[in-house]
């Protein structure tokens, strides 16, 4: 399995047969070097959607649309997009497990909000998500946007992920000290990767916060825009 980060919360995840773009927010990211863009579509199967927000969307049917492969995320978001874009798509919903080239993606539950912006504000575009991605012996959780939940504890009970990749940059999200927290309370991970950090300057800029609040022998992996990670 091979992990690269985007930037921000965006990500590249090669498993099985897939290359997942997962919230692939590349225009206007500004940790993101714009003349890397090939790079980071070469060979994408499907770009996997958290949520609407456009640091997260924002991308997404350009994407969808320049390599014609299928955005893939919940119904309601789906839906709309393929209404008003006329983009292929694959919805489904928390607890909704689909095979991606191999790879299989369970849909969990995730605390944030979601909406695309409208002319008069902005558009409900269906509930916000977390993803459990499943192949090559491993399974990876990637929080989305959120908060710690009570839910973390099932979730790692019956998924058994062994890398998160975890929003913990603050103010939007779950902090540093925050994300420690639910890593060790409910999961058992070998592997984090930390992302919705750095991006701004109202974000956490470093990872020291979770590394001290974390078991011995967790590690923790400061990820770099377009720098390859193999698990």
């Amino acid at each position: 399995m091979i992990i690269t980060w985007l930037g921000h919360s965006g990500f590249r995840i090669e498993i099985e047969s897939a290359v997942l773009l997962v919230d692939p927010w590349l225009t206007g990211n500004p940790m993101f070097p714009a003349d890397r863009r090939d790079d980071a579509l070469q060979g994408a199967t499907h770009v996997l959607l958290t949520h609407g927000h456009g640091d997260h969307a924002g991308d997404a049917v350009a994407i969808a649309k320049q390599l014609s492969i299928p955005v893939v995320g919940i119904y309601d978001l789906m839906s709309w997009m393929a209404t008003k874009d006329d983009v292929q798509t694959i919805g489904f919903n928390k607890g909704g497990t689909v095979d991606l080239g191999g790879a299989k993606i369970t849909m969990v539950n995730a605390v944030h909000s979601s909406s695309v912006a409208g002319d008069a504000g902005p558009i409900y575009a269906g509930a916000e998500a977390g993803f459990m991605i499943s192949g090559e012996g491993q399974t990876v959780y990637v929080s989305g946007d959120t908060d710690i939940m009570a839910d973390m504890e099932w979730m790692a009970d019956l998924h058994k992920p062994s890398i998160g990749i975890l929003a913990s940059g603050g103010h939007f999200t779950m902090d540093m000290e925050r994300a420690a927290y639910a890593a060790r309370r409910y999961f058992a991970f070998k592997t984090i990767i930390p992302c919705h950090y750095r991006t701004f300057p109202l974000l956490a800029q470093d990872s020291s916060v979770l590394r001290a609040g974390l078991p011995a022998g967790v590690k923790v992996i400061d990820p770099e825009v377009m720098d390859p990670i193999t698990l």
